[in-house]
């Protein structure tokens, strides 16, 4: 077996977590893996596993572009040459004697060709995301799928609520994110960029289906001299980078590639209705390096392999978040001297659609994306923001319990400081020092703020213990105390008074104490709030 094929250790997960659904009693389970997962090395080794434990019968591997047809059968050879590989598809009809056929849906819609294929004990669907179509659904009931042959489906992108999917997929039994794959050195980092054409008008574009229309985008990218702004972009960031640009017609793919040509970047259109030779020419080319840009309507979301591939364009802009995640997944596989991939956004000045962008490739939340951000660095980012969010509302948790448990009588300015009101004249504080450390603080009328002698930052049920010690030294108990027998009555017309003078509002069923705190806390927030307190 060639090194290169060897299964990767989530790639063997991935086919325990088949088998174990498939021993507990579902039949048609799905695998969700990022684009150069290397779904069709796990299908081979599967399939390779499977055959001992089939009695006799077959694996059916399923699929409906030529170019995936023709990688599953290679890679099924080198996992194991000993393997008998027929293939099903067009004039092709190779089934007779083999363990494994690797079919073309289209070639198996047709009755007489399917019904001649017997013995079939495993069913594998590539881009398993197409199986809720009528013919996927025809073919799968006729090789058994819901009389109880295991059925496995591989795909980048699956919503199981769309379309029907429902139906077909029982369950998804394994899914790996494409971040997991980043951090662990499976896929390239990515980052983004907009390319924003003031001139196109997304707003006029219709949509059907749940995305906009192919032919009245189109027509908007050439009218708004989006393709020579989408050129001059690739020269201006990605000069250096072999790249594929993705285009909703197959004329708007003709004329990006024209106008990245214009620009002095070789490049070259492939379109589904393409000679076959000539298509394979021109992917050829690309490969060899001879063509830096390959220019394409829609091919090359599916079966294309090119790992040098470091720039993609979406000048395709889409709501479907499953198909922008086929389309950047192309330049996503590591290669030699790689460092990172370019993903360049074609958008217009606004619009009233919600396109998908870069932070759709991964379902973690990981916030808005923002300029020279990677995709792993805004997951970082978002991932670290959370942890101090949580770590704050720990500490605020700590603080309520701590403070709101203590005999003494805290309070906290509007801005979140906590102190211990002694006087008119002299307060006691807290100044947070990181995340969970506390210095304490004495200030005065006549002196401002003074440190203690030993002025280290302490832990917060040491700070507070050692601030309420001072304040029992410093005022009378009666007054630096929570309950007592002054604060339950009605507040005084001094008070009153007072609170009048410095703004605050009273509320009616207010005691002496309520008005106390609210003048304190007035007070004290003002005297913080005029100060430049030293660095902790």
């Amino acid at each position: 077996m060639s090194n290169a094929y060897t299964p990767r250790p989530y790639q063997l997960d991935a086919i325990a977590a088949l088998r174990k659904g498939w021993d507990a009693g579902a039949n048609r389970l799905a695998v969700v893996l990022p684009t150069g997962a290397g779904k069709t090395v796990i299908i081979s080794h599967l399939a390779h596993q499977m055959l001992d434990s089939l009695g006799g019968h077959r694996v059916l591997v399923i699929a409906h572009r030529e170019e995936l047809i023709e990688q599953a059968a290679s890679k099924l050879l080198a996992v194991d040459p000993m393997l008998r590989v027929g293939i099903v598809k067009a004039a092709r009809d190779d089934h007779a004697d083999a363990d494994v056929i690797v079919a073309s849906v289209q070639t198996l819609a047709v009755p007489r060709r399917r019904e001649a294929i017997r013995d079939i004990g495993l069913i594998i669907v590539d881009e398993c995301h197409h199986a809720a179509a009528p013919t996927y659904m025809e073919v799968l009931r006729h090789f058994g799928a819901w009389a109880g042959t295991p059925v496995a489906g591989f795909t980048a992108t699956l919503v199981r609520e769309d379309g029907g999917l429902a139906e077909v997929w029982e369950d998804v039994v394994f899914r790996l994110d494409i971040l997991d794959m980043i951090s662990d050195g499976y896929l390239c980092d990515v980052r983004g960029k907009r390319i924003t054409v003031d001139t196109l008008d997304l707003n006029k574009v219709k949509t059907r289906g749940g995305d906009l229309v192919d032919g009245q985008l189109g027509k908007a990218l050439e009218d708004s001299g989006a393709l020579d702004a989408i050129a001059k972009a690739y020269v201006d960031h990605a000069a250096d980078r072999p790249g594929v640009v993705f285009t909703p017609t197959v004329a708007t793919a003709q004329a990006a590639a024209a106008s990245l040509r214009s620009a002095g970047i070789t490049a070259a259109p492939v379109w589904g209705d393409m000679g076959r030779d000539e298509r394979r020419a021109a992917l050829a080319r690309y490969e060899a390096g001879d063509v830096q840009v390959l220019t394409n309507c829609m091919v090359l979301t599916e079966g294309f392999d090119a790992p040098h591939t470091s720039c993609i364009v979406v000048a395709r802009p889409t709501q479907s978040a499953g198909l922008y995640v086929q389309m950047v997944g192309r330049g996503l596989r590591p290669a030699p001297g790689k460092r990172d991939a370019l993903l360049l956004d074609v958008m217009g000045a606004a619009t009233r659609h919600k396109l998908a962008s870069m932070v759709d490739l991964t379902e973690r939340e990981i916030g808005q994306a923002e300029a020279g951000r990677s995709l792993r660095q805004l997951a970082e980012e978002h991932a670290a923001a959370e942890q101090r969010r949580a770590l704050a509302a720990r500490i605020e948790v700590e603080e309520i319990s701590l403070f709101g448990e203590s005999a003494i009588r805290w309070l906290r300015t509007e801005d979140g400081t906590w102190f211990i009101p002694l006087t008119g004249a002299m307060f006691l504080f807290l100044v947070r020092d990181g995340a969970r450390l506390y210095r304490m603080r004495r200030w005065t009328q006549t002196d401002g703020v003074q440190p203690p002698r030993d002025d280290v930052a302490r832990p917060l049920p040491e700070a507070l213990a050692w601030l309420e010690q001072q304040a029992k030294v410093l005022a009378p108990g009666a007054f630096v105390a929570r309950q007592t027998r002054w604060r339950q009555g009605r507040p005084t017309d001094r008070q009153c008074a007072l609170a009048r003078r410095l703004g605050i509002r009273v509320p009616p069923s207010s005691t002496a104490g309520d008005v106390a705190d609210l003048i304190d806390q007035e007070r004290v927030g003002r005297v913080l709030n005029q100060l430049i307190l030293p660095a902790a």
